[in-house]
């Protein structure tokens, strides 16, 4: 059940939310938190039921190991609740893949179990973690086994984030009273949902079209300079909008029961640096990596050398994280060489004596530009189906398949036209690529690098502590009104045609 699906934003969510109104007036916290946590675990089940079993199972284990942990901080048990945490995720999601990979190195043809990945493995199972080191450290000193079950399971962050830590949320439950509802709370939670729910049907549904079409029929194939550009820059967009759009949408659910999620995209194409953009893009993954796997390993105080290897154990660890494939893992080295040579150039700087928080415009601009290029090269191995399939594209992108410009185009360039001929231009009547798509894409590129985000909306338009505000406060109400309007009949146009959140399947 997709958020931007009919069937949950007609039925499911008025049920839950008039049903836990009701339970609020009239009973108590136990009541409407059970209520709750039930109707996050028939949202998982409605996916697929028999894994419910499996989430019911980790919860369960999880929340014993916890306990015991709470009256004895041992280590070796610690250890036995990460590899049983760790154990499931490799089952479920690595196993099919290591096999293939020792079949395809060693030329053996050990059997392959057709594993359906189960929903959301990689969100719950790495939140149970973070949460029994917090317990062994003596962060967490008494859960009730409701809040923890509301704690795994809450529906809004359930299926792709964000990730969060006890203390965000559990805290919350217990100060949370159920009777006061807070109508400010509600309306900006409708807000956030509203502009995510957009963003996805609309922008990343819409885009992510021609991203399919580029990447699902590029196999066999030598995609020329625009076509390989359109494609990848479709893709960009396309995972832009649809992770933006599902943590807006997260959020602002979460806001209308009266829970603060923590913030997980922040215009992260904005960056003027890789490590920026890790600070911006899947916050609370990033948060989570350097907490739990990086300062582990030893983070920075073991000598530059060993700093910059733990950051490459921890990237490759991370696109392993996103997926099980060679690609993912070279995409998370990627990242993690990147960010190495982030990491020399600020050396650089300061040892010549500049300073990093000073810069001109022009500066700024060509930070953007060679970060964003950065990140781009890396989704083409994010997104492709192969490695043949990925090379082709970069391939493309740089020119070394060719170039087709319209056939009216040769008499702009008089003679000229002849030596770009001589290096792979041609000059065709059929383009491979239309002139609208690449205005949608400029659009997009000003939409992304320009325009506020949502959080910064909301700030101006809705929050106590913004200095000034774009709408007085009367006006909110009917401004959600007209774009709730808006996406409702989006959704009903769209009906059961929505397309999966890109990260519901990591």
């Amino acid at each position: 059940m997709l958020f931007s699906s009919e069937s949950f934003v007609f039925i499911f969510l008025p049920i839950v939310f008039g049903v836990y109104l009701f339970v609020a007036r009239y009973t108590g916290r136990t009541t409407v938190f059970g209520w709750l946590a039930v109707c996050s675990l028939f949202f998982y089940a409605y996916w697929n039921p028999p894994y419910l079993t499996l989430l019911l199972g980790s919860i369960l284990v999880n929340y014993l190991i916890g306990r015991a942990l709470m009256s004895r901080r041992s280590r070796p048990l610690l250890i036995t609740g990460v590899v049983f945490n760790l154990a499931i995720i490799g089952v479920f999601k690595y196993f099919g893949f290591f096999v293939g990979s020792v079949n395809t190195v060693f030329a053996a043809s050990l059997p392959s179990p057709e594993i359906i990945l189960p929903l959301a493995i990689s969100f719950f199972t790495f939140q149970q973690i973070a949460y029994l080191v917090d317990v062994h450290k003596g962060y967490v000193t008494d859960t009730s086994l409701l809040d923890y079950v509301l704690f795994v399971s809450f529906f809004p962050q359930l299926i792709a984030g964000p990730i969060v830590h006890h203390q965000e949320i559990i805290p919350q439950f217990k100060a949370r009273d159920t009777k006061q509802f807070n109508v400010s709370e509600f309306f900006s939670g409708v807000a956030i949902f509203i502009i995510g729910l957009q963003k996805k049907v609309v922008i990343a549904d819409g885009i992510g079209a021609h991203a399919e079409n580029f990447f699902q029929n590029i196999s066999g194939q030598d995609p020329t300079m625009i076509q390989a550009w359109v494609g990848t820059l479709a893709y960009t967009f396309q995972i832009y909008f649809d992770f933006s759009g599902y943590s807006d949408m997260a959020i602002g659910l979460a806001r209308m029961f009266g829970i603060r999620l923590p913030e997980n995209f922040n215009s992260p194409y904005k960056a003027k640096s890789i490590i920026e953009f890790w600070q911006r893009w899947h916050m609370t993954l990033s948060r989570f990596l350097k907490d739990y796997l990086y300062i582990p390993l030893g983070g920075n105080r073991n000598g530059t050398q060993r700093r910059y290897l733990n950051i490459l154990i921890t990237m490759l660890l991370g696109g392993l994280w996103h997926g099980a494939a060679w690609t993912f893992v070279f995409w998370g080295f990627l990242h993690g060489v990147f960010i190495v040579i982030n990491h020399l150039w600020r050396e650089g700087r300061k040892a010549l004596g500049l300073e990093l928080n000073r810069s001109s415009w022009f500066g700024r601009a060509v930070s953007r530009t060679i970060t964003l290029l950065a990140v781009v090269v890396t989704w083409v191995f994010f997104r492709a189906e192969s490695w043949s399939d990925a090379i082709a594209t970069l391939r493309g992108m740089i020119g070394l398949n060719g170039l087709i410009l319209p056939a009216s185009w040769r008499a702009l360039f008089d003679d000229g036209s002849t030596v770009l001929t001589s290096v792979g231009v041609q000059f065709s009547e059929t383009l491979p690529y239309q002139y609208g798509t690449l205005g949608v894409l400029f659009c997009l590129g000003i939409f992304v690098l320009v325009l506020p985000n949502t959080r910064e909306i909301m700030a101006a338009c809705i929050e106590r502590d913004a200095g000034h505000r774009l709408f007085p406060r009367s006006a909110i109400v009917p401004l959600v009104s007209v774009f709730g309007l808006i996406g409702l009949l989006v959704v009903v146009a769209k009906g059961s045609h929505s397309n999966d959140f890109i990260y519901m399947v990591f």
